[in-house]
């Protein structure tokens, strides 16, 4: 029996037994047996958690957290605290990634006491609450990346692709160092598009599986820090270790489509989610302010030469600046850069990471301090956002 907040996704039986140990950079074994992994304690010890990681689903609906003793699951709206699996050994687990809001789950261990070893990736059916599989390398493991279809996995040099039905390698791929586990999958079904470091510093590889095609994009000077793709795989946006400017491609010919500016000063970018409808990009970074930026790139016309031609919006605000466009040539390129829409500022000494709400206009951030912050932007006069809610997801009663 499926819980009732899942969907239900389609998933090998359980009691097939499949192993795979082929020469190469891994190996994998999907189990049959609960003895082979600690099933979590029946209830939580009450006790000081330490966050080890927080990340959203792949439709930004739900959230996931690694602690030092297990993991919990967190609906945004409303924001609720969906389940918590407490290992009995209080085993850390440093990565959970989530399937949309199915039972199964793919874990990493990390922490001072790591539930599972750092190099492996479990894949974990709350159904059955224990791990039905498992993904083993040679190095640690730096991301988890799911699909309905697909599992990809992200070391510091390669990254992995298998078919998630029965844990068959189909692609590997070699980068530059990622130690940051990057790596960004589209979600649309049938249009596989997977975007990741390339071989050399500033350099993105985009991957058409549909059509079997390989694009690598220029896309900044300086070494890669962040980015991320539209729902379909058509839009790429990236930011470089200086922070300043975001740039917005399409994926099909490389095209740049658009530049922004999160500010002057250098930064460290935690952040980047599209809208559903690439109308909008936020971003975060150490600064601690959330930014939202108006986009311009054409719908209609992806993977063609005309993406440049901005979209027919009565909402989307210019935030470039006319006056000054005569004389672009003179003044450094900083006074003509577009700017975001709108702001929100973030208490000091945490990591936050941001993406759109299931609300119009609204901004959900979530930071490693286990704080929960919704806002509200206006579309049309920008500036500061609005507070709308908050919680610490570590103690949920601690909300205002």
């Amino acid at each position: 029996m499926l819980h009732p907040y899942l969907e239900q996704q389609p998933w090998p039986q359980s009691d097939d037994e499949h192993s795979h140990n082929p020469d190469g950079d891994y190996s994998e074994t999907l189990h049959s047996s609960a003895a082979d992994s600690a099933a979590p304690a029946p209830a939580a010890i009450d006790r000081r958690v330490k966050l080890l990681h927080v990340s959203f689903n792949q439709d930004y609906g739900c959230f996931a957290t690694g602690t030092d003793g297990g993991f919990r699951i967190y609906n945004c709206d409303p924001f609720r605290e969906i389940f918590r699996r407490d290992f009995d050994c209080n085993g850390g687990i440093g990565s959970v990634e989530m399937l949309f809001r199915c039972n199964i789950l793919a874990l990493v261990g990390g922490g001072d006491a790591p539930q599972y070893p750092v190099n492996k990736v479990m894949i974990w059916d709350d159904h059955q609450s224990r791990c039905i599989g498992e993904l083993s390398f040679r190095s640690e493991v730096r991301g988890v990346r799911l699909r309905r279809d697909r599992i990809v996995v992200v070391l510091e040099q390669k990254i992995f692709v298998y078919n998630f039905a029965d844990l068959k390698l189909l692609h590997q791929i070699e980068t530059i160092a990622n130690p940051k586990g990057l790596c960004a999958v589209s979600q649309v079904a049938g249009s596989f598009v997977l975007v990741c470091p390339g071989l050399q510093k500033g350099q993105v590889r985009v991957e058409h599986y549909a059509s079997k095609r390989t694009k690598f994009i220029l896309a900044h000077d300086s070494r890669i820090a962040c980015f991320t793709l539209s729902q379909d795989g058509n839009f790429l946006a990236t930011a470089s270790s200086k922070g300043t400017l975001i740039r917005i491609f399409n994926t099909h010919d490389g095209s740049l489509l658009q530049e922004v500016r999160r500010g002057a000063d250098r930064a460290e970018i935690y952040s980047l989610a599209f809208s559903p409808t690439a109308q909008w990009l936020a971003v975060s970074s150490d600064k601690d302010t959330v930014h939202v930026f108006s986009l311009k790139v054409n719908l209609g016309s992806v993977g063609s030469e005309s993406s440049n031609s901005p979209p027919d919006s009565n909402t989307a605000v210019n935030t470039s600046i006319p006056s000054l466009s005569f004389i672009k040539g003179v003044l450094p390129k900083y006074f003509s850069s577009e700017w975001s829409v709108a702001q929100f500022r973030l208490p000091e000494g945490s990591q936050y990471i941001a993406a759109f709400g299931h609300q119009k206009n609204t901004v959900v951030i979530l930071g490693l301090d286990g704080s929960f912050y919704r806002c509200k932007f206006d579309p049309a006069t920008g500036g500061e956002m609005a507070q709308l809610e908050y919680h610490n997801f570590l103690k949920p009663e601690e909300a205002f």
